[in-house]
């Protein structure tokens, strides 16, 4: 997060979680993200969620989140209960670090002035400690903002890295263990983005703004005795928002620009953007990469988290899988083998379909609701018992999951730790719109869930889905999607014909066309710099334009492209490679 505003088709075989009861999950992540206060005095409220790091500790999971008063614990990647600190020693923390060693957790927040590092062996309850004071004042706008925190276990070596800035680069330096991690001997200047040179490098919507762009949100892995220096860029405000990379042979490099950047990347879809974020590794040794997703509603900078499957190839390469991120995934119980095998392969079923409502306030009418963008939604005339809205999704399909996603409308809350903030409804199901059958009841609960992801414990054969409001805190009941997922009857759509992708003038553009696939409902351009290695995703809809440019391209990288549709019944396969130099 940036000074200036302070304050994640193959189907699975033998990966599917033994859970009771959920086994799957679906960006962005069901927690129960918290109401600001960073905008109290502009009277702007919101719940919001940024900059995330997931640690594995002792085999759980501890989720630390921009200005969120606490932190959320996991056993099992989706079911997060929030924990508040016994007391919080500082102010609240904004772009977290955190790092596991051995039996202790170690927690830094952003800054400018000295601050202390914590400790605590008990994060499930929420008891931090002092590991040292404070560390010495860096020269002014030097940080540390944006840390993170490594520790090389071959080496028995610690450090940090940090940077959030359009002028200054990442940094990094040395601890001395032996003084209660002060800083050992001088920082250093590590990258600086080169967006004349990396597409994906620039600023704006599909990086198409002159504004010179930021980097920020410093991670570090260590992988086969390669250090994997993380950042995001180029800016959290777009749909563009990624991690890229840089390689080398030791915790403070030199580093050398790895060409397959960036190593996260969602553009396109529901949820938009996956920069900011970490990198860690689950009980079974598998990969993931966390980032923050854009929704932009209420603030430029109101967003969400989300968790991708990630990786390293045989040769080394780094990437995350964003193809599907949005759609439900399954949880894993072992090590996964290929980076599509946690898909469920449950479908969108709901894009575009009709939807009818009990009631709209003025123009926010109830077609927002299946139209996939999280900054458009609907508002009932009143925040009440009873009101509904009902999805007609136009011929019996199989439903899996559902997921509600409220938006925050002229909210007036502030204080996230209100008892009364928590969010109840119930679903409906009916093959005829008339009958019709419960299948989801969360009356009973008091849980705030604002993108709440709801698995059927069994899936049904339905037409119709009818969401029935209980409760919200927020003065008004706003939705800006119900999404359903499951399959419909029929096939796979067709592989798209007279594919083509042509280098622009500007080797970071590339243009690529296809033609129309009758009974699509989107398609996927994947590319990458080997026909192997088709790490990249950029998800656009059938009813958008059958031309799109990618301009995340970087110079003097040669890359390989393909295409492939989706619609309600499954995946096409994908065109012959395309190779454009």
């Amino acid at each position: 997060m940036r000074l200036l505003f302070l304050f994640v088709i193959l189907f699975p075989f033998a990966v599917r979680a033994q859970y009771a009861g959920q086994r799957t999950y679906c960006n962005p992540m069901d927690i129960g993200y918290r109401y600001n206060f960073e905008q109290l005095n502009e009277q702007i409220s919101y719940r919001s969620g940024a900059d995330p790091v997931i640690v594995n500790h002792k085999g759980e999971y501890f989720l630390f989140v921009t200005i969120s008063g606490g932190w959320w614990h996991s056993k099992d990647l989706v079911n997060w209960n929030y924990v508040v600190p016994d007391k919080w020693p500082m102010e609240d923390m904004c772009a977290p670090a955190a790092m596991s060693v051995h039996d202790t957790l170690y927690l830094f927040q952003s800054t400018f002035d000295k601050r202390p590092i914590f400790y605590t062996t008990t994060p499930e309850n929420g008891k931090l400690h002092f590991y040292n004071r404070w560390l010495p004042q860096l020269p002014k706008d030097v940080g540390p903002w944006d840390p993170a925190l490594f520790y090389d276990e071959e080496l028995d070596k610690w450090y940090m890295y940090w940077g959030s800035s359009n002028v200054y680069p990442l940094y990094g330096s040395e601890l001395d263990k032996s003084k209660r991690l002060k800083y050992k001997g001088d920082y250093k200047g590590l990258i600086y983005l080169h967006p004349e040179e990396h597409g994906w490098e620039r600023f704006g919507p599909d990086h198409t703004s002159g504004i010179k762009p930021f980097t920020e949100g410093a991670w570090m892995t260590k992988h086969n005795g390669k250090y994997y220096l993380q950042y995001g860029a180029p800016g959290t405000e777009y749909n563009v928002y990624a991690n890229g990379t840089y390689v080398g042979d030791h915790p403070l490099g030199p580093f050398t620009y790895a060409p397959y950047n960036p190593v996260s990347y969602k553009p396109g879809g529901f949820v938009t953007g996956a920069g900011h974020g970490n990198t860690f590794q689950d009980n079974y040794g598998n990969y993931w990469n966390t980032g923050t997703p854009w929704v932009a509603v209420n603030w430029n900078f109101e967003r969400r988290i989300a968790m991708f499957p990630a990786g390293f190839d045989r040769d080394g390469q780094m990437f995350a899988n964003t193809r599907f991120g949005d759609l439900p995934h399954y949880l894993p119980t072992r090590k996964w083998e290929s980076k599509d095998e946690l898909f469920t392969g449950w479908m969108l079923l709901s894009y575009r379909k009709p939807a009818t409502a009990s009631s709209e306030r003025d123009t926010f009418n109830v077609a927002r609701i299946t139209d996939e963008n999280p900054r458009t939604f609907w508002v009932a005339k009143e925040n009440r018992e009873g009101e509904w809205i009902t999805i007609d999704l136009q011929k019996e399909s199989q439903v899996n999951a559902l997921q509600v996603n409220y938006t925050d409308y002229k909210s007036d809350i502030y204080d996230g730790t209100d008892p009364k903030i928590y969010t109840q409804f119930r679903i409906y199901h009916s093959r005829d719109g008339k009958q019709w059958e419960k299948i989801v009841d969360l009356t009973g609960e008091k849980r705030d869930r604002p993108n709440a992801y709801l698995e059927l414990k069994k899936p049904v054969t339905t037409r119709y889905i009818k969401y029935e409001h209980v409760y919200v805190a927020s003065p008004n009941l706003a939705i800006s999607d119900i999404r359903v997922f499951g399959t419909a009857p029929g096939k796979a759509p067709a592989t798209p014909s007279k594919f083509t992708v042509r280098r622009d003038t500007d080797p970071r553009n590339a243009f690529v066309d296809w033609q129309k696939v009758p009974g699509a409902t989107g398609y996927n351009i994947l590319w990458g710099i080997a026909p192997d290695k088709l790490y990249q995703t950029y998800q656009t809809w059938a009813d958008a334009p059958t031309t799109k440019e990618i301009r995340a391209l970087s110079k003097g990288v040669s890359y390989y492209f393909v295409i492939e549709a989706f619609n309600e019944s499954g995946v096409s396969k994908t065109t012959p490679v395309v190779f454009v130099k």
